[in-house]
């Protein structure tokens, strides 16, 4: 019997991941390529879609020859995407007006102000999102508005937009799907979460026309076959999601009430609230996570914004460490802090604070003060913002969280982990199979040929690795998050607006 192999495409913000999936969901070929970031301007955060592209294929052929496979073994392709990393590209030459605009940039901070002022409500009621920057909506806009006969190209029919999926499913099949998944459209901010599709009324207001903008499909089921370019066999691409929902997918969250934090370059805590939207009273946002035969789920969503990423500027910013792999071993070798907080808000505050002039601040530095408490500070920093969503979404939901799921590079870091634990007051489970937002994309690609009969076929794929039992009191508990909500305060409005 012929053996069934699924690939998942992970295209993440600094790179692109390609697992290959045995029919017993164990991981037999993997690929990874970086890509280059981009800082034209302070706040300002960009991307090559062709060099991404690229990537993408690389990661593909490497994951392809590890497994010892032909691109003919594959049964299904899912891809997941960065969510409101997003573009503008010439459908005829193929090749973008201007550089994706990634979720992380900040150009479009006044202008969401300006627009928050007069439509906030209205479009949060829509869309389930406070009107920010970080959305899809405000960077497509800018670079219609900034990009030299933009328009005019647009007069003619001749320009394409889309979030990073919908430009790599493009590519993928040679220019013969034009398409985003539901998921994926409730970030750009123009998705009405009532009607599942394009928003008229705020498309108006923002200014960008309904006719440029991809169909909405479900996250799995068969778009379209991949092209000669992309590889020598005509594979169905069956399941789409945004990174994060496909995390949850892979996490096989799919139980209401079902809780993940994927610790990547950002935070991202996803709750499952099942097929009614929660609206957020406490900053959070309402989001679609899948639409699986037209029927709709959707989470709450906590975003932090700096997690990986302020252990990267320890690397390569202050350089006091020379990897990653070196903060484990240096937190655990002072018995705390020492009084040391840090609020990484290089880039604002996300969730629950939305505050887009917040900006980094390490505080409590006295003479004492070592590099090992410094970095010991930044791991403590990002369970913090983890544990401020879930204390937000047992508000919003009423939802008893007794565990959370957590994926993602960093969960390999046993201080981080047992923090979190702490922090939280409930266990953390981690899988077998870190890498779950690939995992997501390959079960999606999977349920969309019809290898799974439904989502509740997928559990028994999942596989604990460990868990991490809280080891602290309530109130040294309570006494730390005291401390790290005063330092919060502190960074906060710091940039004048």
């Amino acid at each position: 019997m012929t053996k069934k192999y699924y690939l998942g495409i992970d295209q993440g913000t600094t790179g692109t991941t390609a697992l290959i999936f045995n029919e017993e969901w164990n991981i037999c070929g993997k690929g990874y390529s970086e890509h280059k970031q981009y800082y034209p301007k302070p706040g300002w955060v960009e991307h090559d879609p062709v060099e991404i592209w690229s990537k993408t294929k690389e990661s593909v052929a490497v994951a392809l020859n590890q497994a010892k496979i032909k691109a003919k073994d594959l049964r299904a392709i899912g891809l997941d995407n960065q969510g409101e990393t997003c573009m503008v590209w010439d459908k005829n030459t193929g090749k973008p007006i201007y550089n994706a605009i990634v979720w992380q940039d900040r150009r479009t901070a006044k202008l969401a102000d300006e627009l928050k002022d007069k439509y906030g409500d209205l479009i949060t009621k829509k869309t389930g999102l406070t009107v920010d920057a970080y959305f899809s909506a405000l960077k497509i806009k800018w670079i219609l508005d900034n990009v030299k006969n933009a328009w005019s190209k647009i007069d003619k029919g001749e320009l394409l937009v889309g979030t990073l999926d919908t430009w790599l499913l493009w590519k993928m099949t040679g220019g013969e799907i034009y398409i985003t998944d539901s998921s994926t459209a409730s970030r750009t901010m123009l998705f009405n979460l009532q009607t599942n599709k394009w928003d008229d009324e705020i498309l108006d207001i923002i200014g960008i026309p309904k006719s440029i903008l991809p169909e909405i499909k479900d996250s799995a089921e068969i778009y379209g076959y991949s092209s000669t370019d992309f590889m020598d066999a005509k594979i169905p691409i069956a399941g789409s999601a945004y990174d994060q929902a496909a995390a949850l997918f892979g996490q096989t969250c799919f139980d209401k009430g079902s809780v993940k934090t994927t610790y990547g370059t950002g935070c991202f805590m996803l709750m499952n609230t099942g097929n009614k939207p929660i609206v957020s009273k406490n900053g959070l946002i309402t989001t679609v996570v899948w639409s699986i035969d037209k029927k709709v789920t959707y989470a709450l969503d906590g975003g932090v914004y700096i997690a990986g990423a302020a252990i990267q500027w320890l690397r390569d910013g202050l350089k006091i460490i020379k990897s990653a792999d070196e903060t484990e071993a240096l937190a655990k070798s002072v018995s705390d802090s020492g009084g040391v907080y840090f609020v990484p808000a290089f880039t604002g505050l996300a969730a629950p604070y939305w505050d887009q002039y917040a900006r980094g601040m390490i505080i409590g530095i006295t003479g004492g003060t070592t590099r090992a408490h410094i970095v010991r500070a930044t791991l403590e920093a990002i369970t913090f913002q983890v544990a401020e969503n879930l204390d937000v979404m047992r508000k919003d939901s009423g939802i008893n969280i007794d565990t959370m799921r957590a994926d993602g590079g960093a969960v390999a870091n046993e201080f981080l982990m047992q923090f979190q634990a702490d922090i939280l007051g409930i266990p953390i489970d981690v899988p077998v199979i870190n890498e779950t937002t690939a995992l997501g994309a390959a079960f999606l690609g999977a349920l969309g040929v019809g290898d799974f009969n439904s989502v509740e076929a997928i559990k028994s794929n999942w596989k604990l690795n460990k868990r991490y039992i809280p080891s602290i009191g309530d109130d040294e508990r309570k006494t730390l998050i005291k401390q790290w909500k005063k330092a919060v305060q502190r960074s906060m409005k710091w940039i004048d607006s």
